[in-house]
């Protein structure tokens, strides 16, 4: 799994790193919000720990641009604790509120609690034709052979399988993993989704893992 935090003060960025690792979390720093949000789509985190006094942005307006194109849990982390600014957040799209300073295992604890409302229980690993796949781990393997994926189409795996078995529109797959200028990126997700199914069918000439839902999307076939 993959952390973004994004916070101006040092101090703050390393502790939750350190946190986090220790739990198995890869993280990603950015100390402003035009670098969270290069960082985001750079690295397609699992979830965003945002904080809200940025020096060159607002936290909100970084939630705002982030929610334009993606469902990615974020997780507030600021020393605001009014009722007011807490309730306008979670409508603005916060998945949670965390008021500084905090106990880390408290924190830590509600970052797994917000990541695992993405993905239904019990389906962290799917196993789809010959193949696992650990949303946890990002790993995808067949039989005890790791298959590779780039971070983009991983991302784009792990959209189609959160709506297991239901068509994914291919709007809704370019704004989560492509985010701002998506509309221009329809030829790169033709170009992922071929390599994925090089990468992850039988036959890649007749696909039955990613099926084609023509002028609508792509779904995934389960069993």
């Amino acid at each position: 799994m993959r952390a973004l935090v994004i916070d101006d003060e040092p101090r703050i960025r390393r502790l939750l790193a350190i946190a986090l690792a220790g739990k198995g979390w890869e993280t990603f720093e950015a100390a402003d919000g035009f670098e969270g949000i290069q960082e985001f789509l750079a690295n397609k985190p699992d979830v965003v720990l945002l904080d809200l006094n940025l020096p060159d942005m607002e936290g909100t307006e970084v939630l705002a641009r982030l929610r334009a194109w993606s469902s990615v849990p974020v997780v507030v982390l600021s020393v605001r604790d009014s009722q007011d600014d807490i309730v306008a957040l979670l409508n603005a799209g916060a998945d949670d509120y965390i008021v500084k300073p905090f106990y880390t295992n408290e924190m830590l604890a509600r970052v797994s609690a917000v990541c695992r409302r993405m993905v239904p229980a019990g389906k962290q690993v799917y196993h789809v034709a010959d193949l696992e796949i650990d949303l946890d781990s990002r790993k995808v393997t067949r039989g005890t052979e790791e298959i590779h994926l780039t971070v983009t189409e991983f991302s784009v795996l792990s959209i189609l399988l959160r709506y297991a078995g239901k068509i994914v529109t291919k709007d809704k797959l370019l704004k989560e993993v492509w985010g701002p200028g998506w509309e221009t990126e329809e030829g790169s997700l033709r170009v992922h989704i071929l390599a994925l199914r090089r990468k992850l069918e039988p036959d890649p000439e007749h696909p039955s893992v990613i099926l084609t839902e023509p002028g609508v999307g792509y779904r995934i076939a389960l069993p």
